[in-house]
């Protein structure tokens, strides 16, 4: 079995996990509806996309 030949510092550790941190998302205000969506994201309700309409709206 591996064993690692020297203890892994608190520094070396950390920038190893640096990229574990939970990523925010992007939400803004729709400007027609008021509700909030995610951006560079189609709205499925309506089928908007940057203004102009990319799919059918959905039932």
């Amino acid at each position: 079995m591996a064993v690692p030949k020297r203890k892994t510092s608190p520094s070396k550790r950390n920038k190893r996990r640096s990229h574990h941190a939970l990523k925010t998302e992007n939400w803004v205000e729709d400007a027609q509806t008021g509700e909030p969506v995610r951006r560079h994201h189609i709205d499925l309700k309506t089928g908007m996309y940057r203004g102009r309409q990319v799919i059918e709206e959905r039932d």
